[in-house]
């Protein structure tokens, strides 16, 4: 029997197959060095892997050569590609959980970054190991990523996937994928084997945007169509009627 994704997020995508202790990512942007270090040293204390960048354009560089982090750190004040700009382009690609952390305190800048992008909005300077706890709460309550985060996700011999480029390879062909296809995909993959409730994926994917269930197969049809051998007949992403969709690991 399937497992089911709760709408509460609680516990949810944690894998099953004793690969709790794999390698946790995280990616910090922040263009004082003074306070990258800090980071680093808090969370590698932690038992965490940190990439650490001064700029929007290195981390998307660094994302691009090493695949998604578990989780992003982002400063809003960043030389060039400002951090909320950084914090689209991330959401566009996956649904990595970010914190922001930077000086900004302004109260309509909080509301709005937390509406549209963070799942939490930390004021500096700051307590390394609240920063450390708050981490772990929210990966705890997001889940694990059952597969491993490389730039490309090999599935099986038919389907890989490049989140950070928006493109699948199916059956050996290149295809790009919407802002909206990525993302809906990165939610199935990232609880593979489990069922996602449709209400938390129509949560996750159009935070600020109306949309309903018919809305939702419209894009999982159009996933469908590039990803599947046939899809007509899905061993990918299957329908649990009434409930959600789920995707289906090998084997």
């Amino acid at each position: 029997m399937m497992s089911v994704l709760p709408a509460s997020e609680e516990g949810s995508g944690l894998p099953t197959d004793g690969s709790e202790a794999r390698e946790r990512r995280v990616l910090a942007v922040d263009d004082d060095p003074e306070v990258r270090q800090v980071i680093v040293a808090a969370l590698e204390k932690a038992d965490y892997t940190v990439w650490s960048t001064e700029s929007a354009e290195e981390a998307l560089e660094l994302l691009n050569d090493r695949g998604l982090p578990h989780l992003a750190i982002v400063d809003i004040r960043l030389p060039g590609l400002d951090g909320l700009a950084l914090c689209q382009k991330i959401h566009e690609i996956s649904d990595v959980p970010i914190l922001v952390l930077t000086v900004v305190d302004k109260q309509e800048t909080v509301v709005s970054t937390i509406e549209r992008f963070a799942e939490d909005y930390m004021i500096k300077p700051f307590n390394p190991p609240e920063l450390a706890a708050r981490i772990g709460r929210i990966l705890r309550r997001m889940g694990d990523f059952t597969y491993t985060l490389e730039p490309q996700i090999r599935v099986d011999d038919h389907l890989a996937v490049d989140f950070v480029q928006q493109r699948a390879i199916a059956g050996g062909r290149p295809l790009a994928l919407t802002p909206t296809e990525t993302k809906l995909l990165y939610i199935l993959m990232k609880n593979a084997g489990k069922t996602v409730l449709t209400s938390f994926i129509l949560r996750r994917v159009w935070a600020q945007d109306e949309a309903d269930e018919n809305t939702l197969r419209v894009h999982i049809h159009r996933l469908r169509q590039k990803i599947e051998i046939s899809p007509s007949r899905p061993r990918y992403v299957v329908t649990e009627r009434g409930v959600g969709y789920s995707f289906i690991p090998p084997g």
